[in-house]
């Protein structure tokens, strides 16, 4: 028997799973490697211990599902996102560590960009805000800061890389350079509508062309790997995405309209908009979905900075449960939150408010407020988050959500998925198997050689194991979002300390 071999690589871990032609999980690998801290605000890679992590897990995944290379049909692979990796093409050697996505150096940079009247011209042509979250920032700092990268480029000899870049290069020994249009719409380098390496941006930025992959199609045989790194054989490299696209296709959202929502420490949500780029009017980033056969799907994407933060919050702060599987009980223990109100805006809030100042808060507390009050007012939080975040990008591409389909850890909460499909109006639906992003990267590469026949075929296969049908008065759910509102606006008036 044949099955997909999917990569997901993400930012603690590398995970390899294998996918059946029913689209069940044959086997899974994994294994973590080491985070980098080298200075406040800095976050790093070490680019081989990640490639190492990910040949183990391919191990380890072959070793528990009793099969070996000869029984991959193809590889998908998915990525944590604007981690930039750069290396010496001759040798393959990385220029230093790779630079994380989380890291924030390159503030100042970005500062520079604004102040010369930038900000909107770079989120016109990318659909993404100036800060130092994406790649091209970091890609600046490494060609200004690491002697080696200068003299390579130079030289020619320089090659700059997201993670998915990295992997493709070492599967085929330096013989493929490509990322896919997904993750490149990610690194603030490529024009939105054209899809290609944008001249301006890179004289901007100072990035030589020379350095950057070829852009590719999600789906398609877009490399081979090396008869010497896959066991004596070559195999397609049929499947690419950025993890957060990979979840959206993962998750079946092939229609305009349609949202996931992927519950962790926050919430990344993204919402299919089809064949064109949305323009944001509430600082939504626009983001391409994936390319299949050469036609380009678009993506509007949020964040909720704090989700499964907020229940970490209730287990190591205030001590009220002693692990976070605990918190639903206790909220299920009374009907309501009783006009408690908690706004976690720990880190601030993202869109549609983009606040850095606001912090979290709890408003409506009187004497008979309770621990099980504070904690059903947590999840009440959260989904209110979602749910203005959900509404802005109903106003942003003109489209109604018919169903939320959620992942992640978080999601296996029944209480707050209700309180999800009541603040949302729409029916919330949580998928048998979770591995939404290695599913996407998976599906990708199926598709790309017929592994499996039709986008359809894959609906027939994935079902969702958990659904929720709103059931709240609409008179209810407007007294509560008033509350909500009032409580944003007080969590937003605290001031920055001088």
């Amino acid at each position: 028997m044949k099955f997909i071999l999917s990569l997901d690589q993400g930012t603690t871990s590398s995970r390899a799973v294998l996918l059946d032609k029913r689209a069940q999980i044959v086997a899974v690998g994994q294994e973590e490697f080491p985070q980098l801290f080298p200075r406040p605000g800095w976050v790093e890679h070490d680019a081989d211990a990640i490639w190492g992590s990910q040949v183990r897990a391919i191990e380890m995944a072959f070793e528990n599902g009793g099969v070996s290379w000869d029984s991959v049909s193809a590889i998908g692979i998915t990525n944590q996102r604007e981690t930039v990796v750069a290396w010496n093409a001759e040798s393959g050697e990385p220029v230093g560590n790779a630079i994380v996505w989380q890291d924030r150096r390159t503030a100042g940079i970005c500062e520079s960009l604004r102040k010369a009247g930038k900000e909107s011209w770079i989120q016109d042509k990318t659909g993404l805000l100036l800060d130092p979250y994406f790649s091209a920032s970091k890609m600046r700092w490494i060609l200004e800061n690491r002697p080696e990268a200068k003299v390579l480029a130079e030289a020619g000899n320089l090659r700059f890389g997201t993670i998915d870049s990295w992997l493709v290069w070492k599967l085929t020994a330096g013989a493929s350079h490509v990322t896919d249009v997904s993750n490149a719409s990610r690194t603030q380098l490529m024009d939105l509508r054209s899809c290609e390496w944008d001249e301006e941006l890179l004289n901007l930025f100072g990035v030589p062309d020379s350095a950057l992959p070829r852009i590719v199609d999600s789906s398609g045989e877009l490399a081979e790997t090396s008869a010497e790194v896959s066991g004596g054989v070559r195999v397609k490299i049929a499947g690419i995405a950025g993890d957060q696209q990979a979840a959206l296709f993962g998750q079946l959202c092939f229609e305009p309209g349609m949202v996931k929502c992927t519950y962790g420490t926050g919430c990344f949500i993204l919402m299919n908009v089809g064949k064109g780029p949305a323009v944001s009017r509430n600082k939504l980033l626009s983001t391409v979905a994936w390319r299949m056969n050469g036609k380009t799907e678009y993506a509007l994407e949020g964040s909720v900075f704090v989700a499964g933060a907020a229940v970490q919050w209730l287990r190591d702060q205030l001590g009220i449960i002693k692990n976070a599987g605990e918190v639903e009980d206790l909220a299920r223990s009374v009907d309501d939150a009783d006009g408690v109100v908690v706004v976690p805006a720990f880190a601030g809030l993202g869109a549609p408010q983009w606040d850095p100042y606001a912090r979290g808060s709890i408003f409506g507390l009187t004497r008979g407020s309770s621990a099980a009050h504070i904690a059903r007012a947590v999840l009440d939080g959260i989904a209110n988050q979602v749910h203005d975040l959900v509404s802005a990008m109903g106003g942003d591409s003109g489209r109604s959500m018919p169903e939320l389909r959620a992942d992640g850890g978080v999601s296996a909460n029944g209480l707050l998925m209700q309180i999800q499909s009541d603040v949302l109006r729409v029916p919330v639906k949580c998928p048998m198997i979770l591995e939404t992003t290695a599913l996407g990267a998976g599906f990708l590469a199926g598709l790309a050689l017929g592994y499996w026949d039709s986008k359809e075929a894959l609906a027939e296969l994935v079902v969702a194991d958990r659904s929720f049908e709103p059931s709240m008065s609409e008179e209810e759910l407007e007294r509560r979002l008033r509350m909500w509102r009032k409580a944003l606006e007080r969590a937003q008036a605290w001031e920055e300390e001088s």
